[in-house]
């Protein structure tokens, strides 16, 4: 007749070790160590009344199996990415920056894409059961729920790229308003007034605070924005609001797109239209993705530090002084304006 639970604990009183093994487990359940390998393992033949009984006893000693300790060892070690819009080349290059400076470290990345700009609640307990030792989330919408459950289960969560200060967390961006301003002011000093502007997703912060930026640099100057259209950060939406712009009755002398997939595609627009860039038409962009710099297109844009701006985020889940509940820290880093052909 199997122990009773009562006579199990007892034993398992007794059992003094540093790190409890199977051995001391099977020795406390009065199983054989045979079975306490098949209670850990996921559809092996053991009673239910054996199984719990073995687990029950693992737990009281504080027994982890070799496979649990090893998804433990994995996910101390391991950041989640949560990236949207992998189609915008800005986005790999960020994953490819945070890969290289996590391998540096010794540590793992666990990568999850979604579709552009959606929310993570979908995804967030798969997300949450890898129990990663921290998350960032890049061309995604955290939500509420999330950020309320990665605080809940004290994960730390790092927005980069964006800022969403109705949530508090903690974020690193580069500083889009002021990258707004230089190229509102470099735009102006070559003396264009006729400049138009093709923005990108209305509900994000990047689109606000290079709008912004723009439009004051701009008024600062006694100049509005001549013109201006959705472009969605997507190239052909951006593509068909330049041909638009491009074709109305009063076109204008410069353009500043959100960003640079929108800014490629306002050149080759551009070009379809028989226009040269930038005799008719100067065009500037904001990013510096790996094209805006090629021949075709030598972009006149704005650089985003994503070197230091990953460097910074990791900072953020390494400081033990920061708390998973903290939230709210702010890290705006300055871009880089790049000069080219395009303007």
């Amino acid at each position: 007749m199997s122990a009773s639970y009562h006579d199990v604990f007892e034993k398992v009183s007794l059992q003094v070790s540093v790190k409890p093994t199977a051995k001391q487990v099977a020795h406390a359940a009065e199983v054989s160590l045979a079975a306490v390998s098949r209670a850990f393992t996921p559809g092996a033949s053991l009673s239910s009344e054996k199984r719990r009984r073995i687990l029950a006893v693992a737990e009281k000693l504080g027994y982890v199996s070799p496979a649990r300790r090893t998804a433990n060892a994995i996910a101390a070690g391991t950041i989640t990415l949560v990236a949207g819009d992998l189609l915008n080349p800005f986005y790999p290059t960020v994953l490819d920056t945070l890969a290289r400076q996590l391998q540096a470290s010794d540590r793992q990345l666990l990568v999850y894409t979604m579709a552009a700009n959606a929310d993570v609640d979908a995804i967030t307990p798969q997300i949450l059961a890898a129990r990663p030792a921290a998350i960032i989330v890049t061309s995604a919408f955290l939500t509420s729920t999330m950020a309320r459950a990665c605080r809940q289960q004290q994960i730390k969560v790092v927005l980069l790229n964006r800022i969403q200060r109705d949530i508090r967390v903690n974020s690193v961006a580069c500083d889009n308003y002021q990258g707004g301003r230089d190229i509102a002011h470099h735009l102006v000093a070559a003396g264009h007034r006729k400049i138009g502007f093709i923005r990108g997703l209305a509900n994000t912060s990047t689109n606000a605070e290079r709008a912004r930026g723009f439009r004051d640099a701009l008024a600062e100057s006694g100049i509005a924005i001549h013109v201006e259209a959705a472009g969605d950060f997507n190239y052909h939406t951006a593509y068909k609001a330049s041909i638009d712009i491009l074709c109305g009755a009063d076109a204008p002398q410069a353009l500043f797109c959100c960003n640079d997939i929108m800014a490629l595609a306002a050149i080759d627009a551009a070009r379809e239209l028989g226009l040269a860039v930038p005799r008719d038409l100067a065009i500037a962009g904001f990013d510096d993705i790996p094209m805006a710099s090629w021949n075709a297109y030598c972009l006149t844009t704005v650089r985003q530090p994503v070197e230091r701006m990953v460097h910074e985020a990791l900072n953020l889940i390494d400081d033990t002084t920061i708390r998973p509940s903290d939230g709210g820290i702010i890290r705006t880093l300055p871009g880089t304006l790049m000069v080219r052909k395009s303007a």
